[in-house]
């Protein structure tokens, strides 16, 4: 397993100046790596996981720049072909990269979740943007409903926003 602190670094030196997204991709890899660990996942997909968790968004700037937007779809579209160079840069092999590109660019899409590193990478971030978009009870009860699969996800889920919703 590399160290994240090599990626931690490069996503911060991408992120210069935004703490906004600096803090939403600590945050999801906060969640994601928690989550991974107690579901016990296999060590080479738990450091996919964290490897993504922590790249997911990187093509939010480009889509910005581009499409004069963030949505889902662009970053979808932009993120893997930013991510594939920094990630060869340290030091992953073609394998790695490759998932962690195929989760970046379906990180948005939930019809289509195949494996668990996926879900999770899912999960984290719901957990992040349903705090960040300050969601009603509504859209909280929503997405545990429609998306959250994991024991550990629930939970999280159950303990951050209260059962009740």
């Amino acid at each position: 397993m590399k160290k994240i602190g090599k990626v931690i670094e490069a996503m911060i030196e991408y992120y210069t100046g935004d703490i906004r997204r600096i803090n939403h991709f600590l945050k999801v890899y906060a969640y994601a790596k928690t989550i991974g660990e107690l579901e016990q996942l296999e060590e080479t997909m738990q450091e996919i996981l964290e490897v993504t968790a922590v790249v997911h968004d990187i093509g939010i700037k480009i889509s910005e720049e581009k499409y004069n937007s963030s949505a889902g779809t662009y970053q979808q579209i932009e993120g893997p072909g930013i991510a594939r160079p920094m990630l060869k840069r340290l030091g992953y092999e073609e394998d790695f990269i490759d998932r962690v590109c195929f989760l970046i660019g379906h990180h948005h899409t939930y019809h289509t979740i195949d494996g668990l590193d996926y879900q999770i990478l899912v999960e984290a971030d719901f957990l992040v943007n349903l705090d960040e978009d300050k969601s009603s009870a509504a859209v909280i009860q929503n997405v545990k409903e429609k998306i959250f699969k994991t024991k550990a996800g629930f939970k999280i889920l159950e303990q951050c926003f209260g059962k009740a919703r």
